[in-house]
């Protein structure tokens, strides 16, 4: 009995305090845990986790109505990435980005997606801060920040600290690797003269940069990964249409298409926006004899309003100009990779699947 009264409560006071205390932890247990599990992303919680679904898209006004949040984050994609135009900010005043910026990080959608997945991304013109800008934008280094900040990038990062927003991103498990290469296409271009609204090559111009081109060099050669996805704000193959591509600049064109192709980067696939329409296309040449595939995804919030035929030697199906996102989901075991566009309510446009390559 003594050993017992030693462990019982001296008091009834002292009793009911201690019952109470146990009915408060019983009711944080009860309503916490769920939370925790709750707020736990679904997507990517660090690089080394496997990657199987990545989304993508372009050309979102931050004030403008977002329908395809909802779509994209029913897809569960483990990764999203930014194409370009990602806002809508074209002023040189960097408070005015920086609030159209914050404007929409507050979209309730687009909250849920960065909830439940990794973001990145790379920036083309009208998020740079000038329709069309290229080398000579006064306040492009103080944009570059504006916007590493809208992707959450850490202050260590390298990108932090290069004179252009150009970035490389490694994700997956074991050998089951996915690099993201994300490139400036704004930061060091060159000007291009336009006439009659229609842009007229730059023969000599450059797109990237020497430094840049060096680091792409490295990325591609030195890359471990079975999937390389290449990104462009602007079009990489197309070369018969009047607008911003990087056929504007031919010689970049074929300095880039060669060097993947002498690289040995496994499946690389190139991802485009700022068309304002989506399209999927293959080029086949002696360096490409498999062919090498793009998909443009454009836009988020805004497209053509009337559909108009262009020519595109390398289209795929049809063009597409309605509300639409990319979706690529990574077969491992079967080894290819299934692209589709997708609009609102999940609707499927196009197809396309490819298979690894060495």
């Amino acid at each position: 009995m003594g050993k017992r009264k030693s462990q019982s409560f001296r008091s009834s006071k002292e009793k009911s305090k201690a019952v109470k205390n146990l009915k408060t932890l019983g009711l944080i247990l009860l309503v916490g845990f769920p939370l925790f599990f709750a707020c736990k992303p679904k997507g990517l919680t660090s690089s080394k986790d496997e990657i199987t679904r990545i989304a993508f898209g372009s050309c979102n006004r931050q004030d403008s109505p977002q329908p395809l949040w909802q779509s994209i984050v029913a897809d569960n994609p483990e990764l999203w990435i930014w194409m370009g135009d990602n806002i809508y900010g074209d002023s040189p005043n960097m408070d005015t980005l920086r609030a159209k910026y914050n404007r929409q990080n507050q979209v309730e959608s687009y909250q849920a997606l960065k909830r439940n997945s990794k973001i990145i991304g790379i920036w083309d013109d009208h998020d740079y801060g000038i329709n069309d800008g290229g080398k000579y934008f006064a306040q492009k280094a103080a944009s570059q920040q504006l916007m590493l900040d809208f992707l959450d990038v850490p202050q260590a990062a390298p990108e932090r600290k290069r004179e252009g927003a150009y970035a490389a991103h490694l994700f997956g498990k074991g050998e089951n690797l996915v690099k993201v290469i994300l490139l400036d296409a704004r930061y060091h271009r060159d000007t291009l003269m336009r006439i009659d609204r229609v842009y007229q090559p730059n023969v000599d111009g450059q797109i990237l940069g020497e430094e840049q081109w060096k680091w792409l060099e490295n990325e591609l050669k030195t890359s471990p990964a079975k999937v390389n996805l290449i990104v462009s704000g602007i079009q990489f193959l197309p070369t018969q249409h009047a607008y911003e591509k990087w056929a504007n600049f031919p010689q970049e064109r074929e300095r880039l298409l060669s060097l993947i192709a002498a690289s040995g980067a496994k499946t690389p696939i190139l991802l485009s926006g700022d068309r304002h329409i989506a399209e999927l296309m293959k080029m086949t040449d002696e360096r490409f004899p498999d062919g090498i595939y793009e998909i443009t995804s454009s836009g988020l919030t805004h497209t053509w309003s009337s559909i108009s035929e262009e020519p595109n030697r390398y289209r795929i199906g049809d063009l597409i100009a309605k509300l639409n996102y990319g979706l690529a989901e990574i077969d491992w075991e079967n080894q290819e990779i299934a692209f589709q566009i997708k609009g609102e309510d999940g609707e499927v446009f196009s197809v396309l699947e490819v298979p690894f390559t060495d």
